[in-house]
């Protein structure tokens, strides 16, 4: 018959065992993609040639800049917006991956793997560029829009294998821009939206907005 001292050695053996098979099977939170209305619902045109995928290393965020109608469609401005930006300005398409309106939805714009464009002097290659609609020099964010972003942050940054440093601002990458306006900068300066996004890839809510 095993001694007591062998009986106890192999408890003790198989209890680590058992402890490290449950630290296995433990899996990370997945972040759920959030709903994003596609380019096609919202009637845009596809580019023809998007040419070799940029590799994203930043999270970057950015203001319209503009008076928004909150009874405006997003989807009757977009395909403006776009035509724009290529006929006008003769970038590939919408300066931005994705616009978030105030009522809290998310529209596909750019494909992220075609490197944004900007009139000022930051290189935006590498940059997950997202825009909320309206000017937040003039007007406050809406609780939606800020969740909204929040969870469109926490859900890039998890799949691109980025931490919340590598979020910011316009501002904080160019010195010609109030981007993305003070109202909303101030949830960045605070720090709630990069514990809103450590929070939702945590699997936990977001804090208050306050």
């Amino acid at each position: 018959m095993p001694s007591v001292e062998q009986i106890e050695r192999r408890a003790l053996l198989l209890g680590g065992m058992a402890l490290l098979a449950g630290c296995a099977s433990k899996q990370p939170y997945a972040v759920p993609a959030p709903t994003i209305v596609s380019m096609q619902a919202w009637g845009g045109v596809a580019i023809a040639n998007p040419g070799p995928a940029q590799t994203l290393t930043h999270i970057t965020l950015h203001h319209q800049g503009e008076t928004w109608n909150p009874a405006r469609d997003p989807a009757e401005y977009l395909p403006k917006l776009q035509t724009w930006s290529r006929q006008t300005k003769h970038w590939a398409d919408i300066p931005y991956h994705y616009v978030i309106a105030p009522d809290g939805r998310i529209y596909a714009a750019r494909p992220e793997g075609v490197a944004g464009d900007t009139n000022t002097e930051y290189d935006p290659r590498g940059h997950l560029l997202i825009m909320l609609l309206g000017n937040f020099e003039e007007v406050e964010p809406t609780p939606q829009a800020l969740a909204a972003t929040a969870e469109l942050m926490a859900w890039s940054a998890q799949r691109l294998g980025l931490g919340v440093e590598k979020i910011a601002t316009h501002k904080d990458h160019s010195k010609q821009t109030v981007c993305p306006g003070k109202n909303l900068y101030r949830y960045v300066q605070s720090g709630w939206l990069k514990r809103a996004v450590q929070a939702r890839m945590d699997g936990q809510a977001l804090p208050p907005v306050l």
